[in-house]
Formats: C-alpha cells, sequence, structure tokens
C-alpha cells in the first residue's frame, strides 16, 4: 500500500504550513530547546573513566554506557518521533521532555550499573524530542528560509553536544559526576515549563490518518520510495560514527600521560569543536540556493582530511584543536545540508523522514563509540584515527559515486 498517497488525499486538511513563517525568537527558542535535550546523551562521555570506576567496569567496555544511550536513542526515533505527524507536537515535545527528566534522575541517583543503565537508556529513549523541534520547525518555516531555519536549529544540536562535555567536566570537578545528571533533570523541568508557556498552541501537524502502526510502517515504505532519504541516511551513519569514534576515545588519550587532565580541561575541548559548528550553520543557506552536493563534497573532504592532525594528538594539542575544528564543522555541514535536501521532499511526512535519517544517525554514533574505546584498549590512538579515517575516506567515495543520483 502507498501510504504517501493515503496522506495526499487528506491534504485539503491539512494546516497550510507555506503560510507559516518561524520568527527569529521562535527559531532561537527551538535551538535552545534542542540543544538541552541533545546534551543530555553526551554528558558521560567526558566522565566515563569515572563512571566506569564508581560500578567497577572495564575499560574496553566502557562504550557501553554511550552505546545503550543511542540504541535507545534510535527505538526512540522509529518508536516515538513519526507522533509528530499524527499528535499534537507542542504536548508530544512537552511530555517526553518530563520523561527525559525522570531519565536523568535516575541516573543521577543510581545505586548499581543496571540503575545507572537503566537510567540512560530513559534518557536517550526521550532525547529524541529533538527531532519533534526539527521537524516542527521546518514545518514552520517558510520554504525559502527552510534552510537557514534548519541551519540555526543545528547549531543549538550541535552547542548542546559539544557545550555538554564542558559542563560535565566543570560540575563534576567541582561537585561530582551525580551533580551533572542532577542539574540537568532540573534545567529539563524548567525549560519544560517555558515551552508550555511559549510554544504557539495552535496545533500544527501533517494531518496524517493513519493508525499507530501503519505510521510506524510508512517510515520503511519511505525509505523505498525516496532515494535521496536512503542515500542521506547511509551518509549520516557513516558521518557520525566517525564523529563519536573522536569524542567517545578522546578521553583516554587526554586522561593519560603526559596530559593527564582534568575533567575540566577535557570536557573544554568540546569548545574547539564549537567554532566548526556555528561556521557549519551556513550550509543550510547553501543548500537553499542549490548548491548542496558541492558543500557535501567539500565537507567530507574536510572530514578526511581532519584525521591527520587529530592523529598527532599525543604529540601536541595545538594540532588536535585544529583536527576537531575541522571535524565538526564538516560532520555539522553534510547534516545540515542532508536534512534541507530530505524535508524538502514530502512536507506531509517530515516527522517520519527525521525519524529514518535520524535512525541511521544513532546508529551510527552507537557502533563508533563501541568501536573506538574497543579498539583503543588494543591498538591505542593511532588505532583509533585509522578507524576514523577509514570510515570518512569511505563516506566520501559513497557520496562520490551517488551523487548523480
Amino acid at each position: 500500500m502507498n501510504y504517501s498517497r493515503v496522506e495526499q488525499s487528506h491534504k485539503a486538511e491539512q494546516v497550510t504550513e507555506q503560510k507559516q513563517v518561524l520568527s527569529k525568537l521562535l527559531t532561537l527558542i527551538f535551538a535552545i530547546a534542542s540543544g538541552l535535550a541533545v546534551s543530555t546523551i553526551y554528558f558521560a562521555q567526558p566522565l566515563l573513566e569515572t563512571i566506569a570506576d564508581e560500578f567497577n567496569l572495564a575499560h574496553s567496555s566502557m562504550g557501553m554506557i554511550i552505546t545503550i544511550t543511542q540504541v535507545c536513542y534510535a527505538v526512540g526515533l522509529f518508536l516515538l518521533v513519526p507522533l509528530g505527524d499524527l499528535l499534537n507536537r507542542r504536548q508530544l515535545a512537552i511530555g517526553m521532555m518530563l520523561l527525559s527528566m525522570f531519565g536523568l534522575l535516575t541516573v543521577a541517583l543510581a545505586q548499581s550499573s543496571l540503575m545507572m543503565l537503566a537510567g540512560m537508556a530513559m534518557t536517550g529513549l526521550f532525547a529524541v524530542v529533538v527531532q519533534v523541534f526539527v521537524a516542527y520547525a521546518a514545518v514552520l518555516a517558510s520554504p525559502s528560509e527552510r534552510g537557514r531555519v534548519l541551519g540555526m536549529v543545528t547549531s543549538g544540536i550541535v552547542l548542546g553536544i559539544l557545550l555538554a562535555r564542558t559542563f560535565a567536566g566543570i560540575l563534576t570537578d567541582l561537585a561530582g559526576w551525580r551533580s551533572v545528571y542532577g542539574v540537568a533533570a532540573g534545567s529539563m523541568l524548567l525549560a519544560a515549563f517555558i515551552l508550555f508557556r511559549l510554544l504557539p498552541r495552535n496545533h500544527v501537524h501533517a494531518g496524517a490518518r493513519l493508525s499507530y502502526l501503519k505510521l510506524l510502517q510508512s517510515v520503511i515504505q519511505l525509505f523505498i520510495e525516496v532515494r535521496v532519504l536512503r542515500i542521506r541516511a547511509v551518509l549520516a551513519f557513516l558521518i557520525f560514527m566517525a564523529f563519536s569514534v573522536l569524542w567517545t576515545s578522546l578521553v583516554l588519550p587526554l586522561s593519560a600521560p603526559p596530559y593527564e587532565l582534568s575533567h575540566t580541561l577535557i570536557g573544554a575541548f568540546g569548545l574547539t569543536g564549537v567554532a566548526g559548528a556555528l561556521a557549519a550553520a551556513r550550509a543550510g543557506r547553501w543548500a537553499d540556493s542549490g548548491f548542496g552536493q558541492r558543500t557535501t563534497g567539500i565537507s567530507l573532504s574536510i572530514l578526511f582530511g581532519s584525521w591527520l592532525p587529530i592523529a598527532f594528538t599525543e604529540r601536541s594539542l595545538w594540532a588536535l584543536i585544529v583536527g576537531v575544528i575541522a571535524l565538526d564543522f564538516a560532520v555539522q555541514a553534510v547534516h545540515v545540508t542532508s536534512q534541507s535536501m530530505i524535508l524538502s521532499v514530502r512536507p506531509e511526512s517530515r516527522s517520519r523522514l527525521t525519524a529514518g535519517y535520524m535512525i541511521f544517525y544513532s546508529a551510527g554514533s552507537a557502533t563508533g563509540s563501541i568501536a573506538a574505546t574497543a579498539l583503543y584498549a588494543h591498538g591505542g590512538w593511532i588505532a583509533v584515527c585509522l578507524l576514523g579515517s577509514s570510515i570518512s575516506g569511505f563516506a566520501l567515495l559513497f557520496w562520490f559515486f551517488t551523487k548523480k543520483f
């Protein structure tokens, strides 16, 4: 059954999104809320060693903490994000943020590794609220501004990812790692209240007339029907696998001799990627101007090249900084471009398109996390860099052979 035709028959009942314009203030609200939500699944990265020591986890198993969060994030993408095409997005987003708060509290109060992992799983599951915001912003934005809006929201997401490490490192040195999750839970509650007051009450959704089961089935149907979704999903898997390979394992050489950096300083390396991430917001404008493929090719070339300076991390922190800026710029530029291209295809299915694309993002992140820590334990930092550069090179080749499609 062609589910897109079923939905298209109800277009007369849809909100005419082309008349909607997302204000700069509301775009900023989306960006801040998205950054806060996504940061919750990245707090653990600079804290892996500390958390593992408290719960007596082997270093080779530390990646499991990140992996279980990312796997549950992928589950949430498939089971929860498509609901944005069916339900009131405002109510859906606020409810998911409150449930995320409970997951964060579980981690903060955990007395066993099982309880800690359960809290991480719940946090990952409901952190997908960030993708509800992405689809919501795409609906409210005018077609000519969609790339710019997505670029700004994505900048908020990236800042959340990068600043999460800095925040987690500083707070851990001041009050212990549990305080990170306690403060995050309080912040999530406050954010949910602000969103309740400020998000538009006129409910905007695609008007899908499908049952929940058929809604989920239609995500798979979209992969069959939409070629750009398939191609960009594979690219998402590869670039975020490379991204996760770096950020999951980076704590290991920085906390070891000769550096032996504190949590605060390790977390501060997240700040080095901010410049690259903010510059990548321009990619949305380039995509609006029809340069999506060119932007992708240049960015993937930069991603591949970024691993050369990163390989010198154990000799020079300046080389690491250069590599991190280049890698973060490249990953986010491809990400923004991909989202702009995908979300322009089927207006009535934006939540499901987002879900399908981001499932591959999450799977890549989870794969990169567990592979990086296991590989570091056996081959050291050079082995990690060889893995990251191989993934990046394959992504560039994949783009080259699919760019005409």
